[in-house]
């Protein structure tokens, strides 16, 4: 008789990977404070955001002003997958700063 436990014993485990490796590194979102603002930033400021291009900062400048970070997709000012990447790092002030 074969014992069936002394058979799964010998077999090698695979390797398993942590989820550390697999998981993506979360981006730092900045608090509200550091965030670029849209109303406010000149074009060279807004192109330090990062994934905004210095054309994507020139339309965001030139259809100012903007009551929320969503009027940049709303008026089609910049497409879905360019806001996608910057919007945790923009914000909209109306108030004069």
């Amino acid at each position: 008789m074969v014992c069936l436990a002394c058979a799964v014993r010998d077999v090698p485990a695979a390797p398993q990977s942590s989820s550390a490796e697999i998981a993506p590194k979360p981006k730092a979102i900045p608090p509200p404070e550091a965030r670029v603002d849209i109303n406010h930033a000149s074009a060279a400021e807004l192109a330090k955001v990062p994934g905004l291009t210095p054309s994507w900062a020139g339309r965001i400048v030139r259809f100012r002003p903007y009551r929320t970070k969503q009027d940049l997709l709303d008026h089609g000012v910049l497409p879905s997958d360019v806001y996608d990447r910057i919007k945790d790092y923009i914000i909209a002030h109306r108030d004069e700063q």
